[in-house]
Parts: C-alpha cells; structure tokens; sequence
C-alpha cells in the first residue's frame, strides 16, 4: 500500500511537466499552458518569439541542463507579460532585434508582476545598434536573476524599470565590439531595495552599472515617484573598463561599496540629473566605501563627472583605495568631498 502510494503522488508530481523536443511541439505546449506547469525543452535550436501572457507558476527550463536549448533571433526570444511566479533556467539566447528576453506587467503600473527567477540564462547578440537589452524588466518585484551571461547588446544588458525588492548575484557582462551597449545594468523609472552583487563586467558599456537612468514619468512604477531609483545596493562586483565604472543618475539613496575598479576609460565616477522637474529629488545620499580603484591618469583626468541640478555634497566617501597606476604620486581623486580614511598611491591588488 505504502509502494502503491509513492508511485500515485509521485505520478501526480510529474502530471505538470510538459516536454517539448522541437519548434513544432513548442509552439504547441505554449497554445495549452496552464498554471503550475514546468516546461522542459530539450537541446536544439529553436526560433524566438515566443510570448505568454497571465499564466502562474510557470517553469521554463532545458530538458538537459549541460545542452541547453538555443532560440535564435526574433524581436524578443520570449516575451512574459503578467507571469507571476515564473522561473527560467538553463537556456540560451541570441540574435534578437529588440530584446532577448522582455518581462512585465501587462501595463498594470499600480501591480506589479511579482517572483521572478531567472538563472543560468547565456544571451548574447542583442540589436547590434540602439536600445535593445539582455533582459529587460518592466514594473516586476522580487526578481532575483542570478549566474546569468551577457555578452553584446545594443542598450542595457539588464534594464530595471520600475523593479523593487530584488537581487542581481553572479552575472557576468561582456560588451562587444560593434554593439552600442550604453549599460551593463540600469535601475530607473522609480526602482528601488535593489542589490547587484558579485557580478562581473568587462568593457560594459558607457555606464557599466547606472544607477537611476532618464524615464518618462508616464512609464514610472509607481507612479508620482520623485526619483529615479532609491535604496540601491552595489557590492562585492568586479568591474574593467567601460567609460566609467559607475554613473548615479536621479538616485536618492545608494552605497556603492567593496567593489573592485579598474581602468575606467574617462571618468571614475559620474554623478547626473538626467529627469526633471517639480519635486523631482536631486541625485543624492550615495556612499562610496571600501572600494579598490585603479586607473591610469593618462586616461582619466576628470575623476568625478558630476552634472548640473545633483548634490554631491550629500555624497560620503570612506575607505576607499585609489592608484594611479602610471603616476601613483597623482592617484589622489578630487571628490565633491573630503574623504574619511582614503589610501592613495598604493597599489590595491
């Protein structure tokens, strides 16, 4: 009896799964989707422009996770609107003209779409020119997006509008040449509680990570929201390259701490107000700590590019290490600040 039992919920367990092994029975299973259903892909190549709108708990994931299947080209690979609870794993992505993947909620700003997952996720070959994104998350909380690779897009490699309560950890993002990648990572249109951490970027971008952005208060989550991003984490990241390592843009409220910098190719950092207007906060409250900044002089003159309509003099920075590598005697950075217990001149690696 006991046996008998096992087999019934273990049967019951697997009545969810759908397994799809080409683009014909693909295109098939996404017809009858119902809630609570895991779809499982097998290896191959499959055409993108997939969408799936208001279905729940619903699982996308390679059949076999060390062959993952490959969707090629399209405007989107695959487009979710209003999915809450969904998870994607194990997949690969490529060629797409607007984005590889599109995730948001179905235009509801006042509902978010909540319980995202996407991991182990390889997209590349985003655009190539204009603002075409990795991953592009519209009005969704409780995202965490973890072990994901990004290699050459044409806008962001992740893009935040409007996302709260969520986490980026372990992603790698590697700009190409010939894409017009602008950001490695952008949080605006009201984002906030947001932590990117232990993420990798090489030459990603103009803005490697920008923190805050320039969104039309019509696409705002929530709306009436006065800056472009709040309660911004950035940590424990390692980034090369890009024009600066990190811009902050209409944020209120960030730390950008123990990350490890080098060679940004014009600036350090940059502190701007890109969205304007009545009430509108400007950039502001960014801690800066226990980060490891190398650069050469010959490329950075400006170190911090700060813009018109900000308040760098709420900005902090604290403990951080700065080396000039082709003059260490000039690795001092002049901060809108003075700083609390920076180390000059010594090479931090």
């Amino acid at each position: 009896m006991r046996t008998l039992l096992f087999l019934l919920l273990g049967s019951l367990a697997d009545a969810s799964d759908v397994i799809v092994r080409d683009g014909n029975s693909l295109r098939t299973a996404l017809l009858g989707l119902k809630p609570d259903t895991t779809l499982k892909i097998a290896s191959g190549d499959y055409p993108g422009g997939h969408h799936v709108s208001g279905v729940e708990k619903l699982t996308v994931e390679a059949l076999d996770p060390k062959n993952p299947p490959h969707f090629k080209g399209g405007a989107n690979a695959w487009h979710f609107s209003r999915c809450n609870n969904l998870t994607l794993r194990n997949l690969r992505i490529s060629g797409q003209t607007g984005n590889g993947l599109n995730l948001d909620d179905g235009g509801d700003l006042a509902n978010p779409t909540t319980g995202i997952t996407i991991e182990h996720v390889e997209i590349s070959d985003i655009g190539p020119k204009g603002n075409h994104d990795g991953i592009k998350c519209s009005g969704l909380d409780k995202v965490t997006i973890r072990d994901c690779t990004i290699t050459g897009w044409g806008g962001q490699g992740i893009d935040f509008v409007g996302c709260h309560h969520s986490l980026i950890t372990g992603c790698k993002f590697i700009g190409k040449e010939g894409f017009t990648a602008s950001a490695g990572i952008q949080l605006k249109g009201g984002s906030g509680d947001v932590i990117v951490e232990k993420c990798h970027f090489t030459n990603a971008g103009e803005r490697p990570i920008n923190v805050g952005g320039s969104t039309g208060l019509a696409f705002f989550r929530p709306q009436g929201a006065m800056q472009e991003a709040s309660s911004i984490v950035v940590t424990n990241n390692l980034i090369e390259g890009g024009l600066c390592a990190a811009a902050f843009v209409g944020v209120e409220g960030a730390e950008f701490t123990n990350n490890t910098v080098l060679f940004p190719e014009k600036w350090i950092f940059r502190i701007l107000q890109e969205t304007k207007g009545p009430g509108f906060r400007p950039c502001s409250y960014v801690l800066i700590k226990g980060n490891k900044v190398t650069f050469r002089r010959s490329q950075v003159q400006i170190d911090i590019n700060i813009g018109d309509g900000t308040a760098p003099e709420t900005f902090r920075f604290e403990n951080n290490r700065w080396f000039a590598e082709d003059r260490p005697q000039a690795s001092k950075p002049r901060l809108p600040v003075e700083e609390k217990d920076g180390v000059n001149g010594v090479d931090p690696r």
